[in-house]
């Protein structure tokens, strides 16, 4: 499917007015609507529930990128970009953490950033809750307790509906699509991503399943639907 032919609108909140600038004339060259935002707090109030995606940046004066990225996520789950000029783990995982999606580390070439954006619409467009009808009983997934549609985000566990992220819905249908199988770490990053898999990506993937862990077992400590299998990768419990 071609987004860029879908006029979709993208966010960039960025401090930086050169980069904010630079970023914002190559998406619209693109074909991309763009808004821009010069820190957190005006970033938070230029999402409308026409935004597709956000591209944040992390360093930003007054409210960091990732308290920007906590208050959207009490009211959005719009997929989040961080650009971040930190390349360290513990960084992308505070960035994880926080409700984005994925991160790119500047200085990036734009061909890397376009096919991260791409991927990230491609991604909320087939799982959009909001542009998806309610769907029938053949749609949902089930086990135990947890429900969950093939066809767009929404999962419940009993009767109260998880908030998940676009990735934490993503990996969270591919265990459960195919429960006999036992998924490694770059498995589900190829085929969430879409992109080849190197070894620094490894903790993005766990910080995903340890958020989506959090949302959907009854104690994530001891899980009972996303499964580790030591030293293979995960699996959904049967």
């Amino acid at each position: 499917m071609d987004f860029k032919q879908e006029k979709k609108e993208i966010l960039i909140i960025e401090d930086d007015a050169d980069i904010r600038e630079t970023v914002r004339i190559l998406l619209e060259g693109e074909g991309f609507l763009v808004s821009e935002a010069a820190d957190g707090f005006e970033g938070i109030k230029k999402v409308t529930p026409h935004t597709d995606l956000i591209i944040l940046d992390v360093m930003m004066p007054g409210k960091s990128g990732y308290e920007t990225c906590l208050e959207i996520r009490r009211f959005s789950y719009v997929p989040i970009l961080f650009l971040t000029a930190k390349s360290r783990d513990n960084d992308k995982i505070l960035g994880l953490n926080a409700g984005g999606d994925d991160y790119l580390v500047k200085p990036f070439s734009f061909s890397e950033l376009i096919a991260r954006v791409n991927a990230l619409l491609r991604r909320n467009g087939m799982y959009n809750s909001n542009a998806m009808p309610p769907g029938k009983d053949e749609d949902w997934i089930s086990f135990g307790e947890l429900r969950v549609n093939r066809s767009y985000n929404k999962v419940y566990v009993g009767d109260k509906e998880a908030d998940l992220t676009e990735t934490e819905y993503e990996i969270l249908l591919l265990l459960m699509k195919y429960p006999n199988k036992v998924f490694s770490v770059q498995n589900i990053y190829e085929s969430i991503w879409n992109e080849d898999f190197s070894s620094s990506y490894s903790n993005s993937v766990m910080v995903h399943i340890r958020n989506l862990r959090t949302k959907i077992e009854p104690i994530p400590q001891a899980p009972r639907y996303v499964l580790t299998v030591w030293g293979k990768g995960y699996r959904f419990g049967q």
